[in-house]
């Protein structure tokens, strides 16, 4: 039997819908699997499609919408945690999955692959020596107003950035940051992706965004510089990619093989080739160690904090 190793081939077609699904019809005698995953689409689908043609598994992929990406599949899996539709959650992040295996509503979860919070800077519009390289220097003085932007920090991994923050850091440096945030004329938008184009544009200087953003702003040619921060101290986040098998699926076989396919290190190795992951969990950078349990412990604290904040 073949394995994860059509990866690449499959994410070279990564324009092409699931055969199967785009058939619109089920056939009950065909074995399936529903994930649920805050992956980007362009990322997850081909390696689902290359699960679902090794595996002979049909995949029903939900995914989630940018501007509420992981903490909509997050309020879906917890209300469904009675009568779950869900088999497995893949997640770009990992705070929130620490909150749901908390409540009860997953059976197993594992990480995969480390992405990393970076700082994106349009090269036309700020000089080498006036870039910033740490999450401070978005917020100082050197910046006119609406020439930095970050995606809203309730949602998706600026949310897990700003829990992580409030673990590492302090509530109160962490507050006094996003209040900055929120009161200097920072541009707050929709998501990371709108972040990027933003910055890849040259409508504002710098972003705050993740590597597979920036990645794709690169691969279209865009004059921007990508700086990854030094240090815990500097603002630096390296966030672990999750799988989970949901607590009483209605499909568990299919799920712990989707699970066990999904950590393979064929499928991390081309996750990292494509630009979506920044480093392997099997050897993780320097700056990437952080307590996760106690970021899963602030969660409750920066949502409401944030919230006061930003909903307006």
């Amino acid at each position: 039997m073949e394995g994860p190793h059509h990866l690449r081939a499959c994410l070279a077609a990564a324009g092409l819908l699931l055969g199967l699904l785009a058939a619109g019809c089920r056939n009950p005698t065909v074995p399936e699997v529903v994930v649920y995953t805050s992956v980007d689409q362009p990322h997850a689908q081909p390696v689902l499609e290359a699960f679902q043609e090794w595996s002979g598994i049909r995949v029903r992929p939900v995914y989630d919408v940018e501007a509420s990406k992981t903490t909509g599949l997050v309020q879906r899996l917890a209300a469904e945690r009675d009568q779950p539709r869900a088999d497995v959650y893949w997640s770009s992040e990992v705070a929130q999955t620490l909150w749901l295996s908390d409540q009860g509503v997953l059976a197993s979860w594992h990480e995969m692959g480390l992405r990393a919070r970076v700082i994106l800077v349009n090269t036309d519009r700020v000089a080498e020596a006036r870039t910033p390289t740490r999450l401070w220097d978005l917020v100082d003085e050197r910046w006119a107003e609406g020439e930095v932007a970050v995606a809203n920090p309730l949602f998706g991994t600026t949310f897990t950035h700003a829990a992580a923050l409030y673990a590492t850091l302090g509530p109160e440096r962490t507050r006094a940051f996003f209040q900055t945030v929120r009161d200097g004329g920072t541009r707050v938008v929709d998501g990371n992706a709108t972040v990027r184009d933003l910055v890849a544009s040259g409508e504002v200087a710098v972003g705050l965004t993740d590597n597979d953003d920036a990645a794709g702003a690169i691969r279209r040619g865009a004059p921007v510089r990508v700086v990854v921060p030094g240090s815990a101290e500097d603002g630096a986040l390296f966030i672990p990619g999750t799988v989970a098998l949901v607590a009483e699926a209605p499909n568990p076989a299919q799920g712990r093989a989707l699970v066990d396919y999904l950590l393979s290190e064929e499928v991390e190795r081309g996750l990292i080739e494509v630009g979506f992951f920044h480093a392997s969990v099997r050897s993780p950078p320097p700056g990437a160690e952080i307590s996760w349990p106690a970021v899963s412990e602030q969660v409750p604290r920066a949502r409401e904090e944030l919230r006061e904040m930003f909903l307006r």
